[in-house]
């Protein structure tokens, strides 16, 4: 199965990206009320909630990533990813195989 790959945006407004590290494993979760944008997909880290959004835009993806629109029907409600590399324009991730549908 092809890998998913995705940006995690939105890092400063809330705790900044100097925390995140290779390999820790994140929640991705669909937010289909959100009033700013209808596929939005939170990221989220266990005891600090939602840490930022994965980039739903061509301006903030990056390399081979994936926007939220594209990966909306590819998971249920939730899933996992872990991060890749943490980079001075963005966080790249990838979803976890075992998250994906079918």
């Amino acid at each position: 199965m092809k890998k998913i790959y995705f940006t995690i945006t939105g890092l400063n407004h809330r705790y900044g990206s100097e925390f995140l590290e290779k390999g820790m494993i994140v929640k991705l979760v669909k937010e289909p009320d959100n009033d700013y944008d209808k596929e939005a997909i939170a990221v989220e880290l266990e005891g600090l909630g939602t840490i930022g959004y994965v980039a739903n835009s061509t301006h903030t993806v990056i390399g081979e990533s994936s926007s939220a629109g594209y990966i909306l029907d590819k998971i249920e409600d939730g899933a996992y990813g872990e991060v890749l590399y943490v980079l001075p324009k963005g966080v790249l991730g990838v979803i976890c195989e075992d998250s994906l549908k079918g």
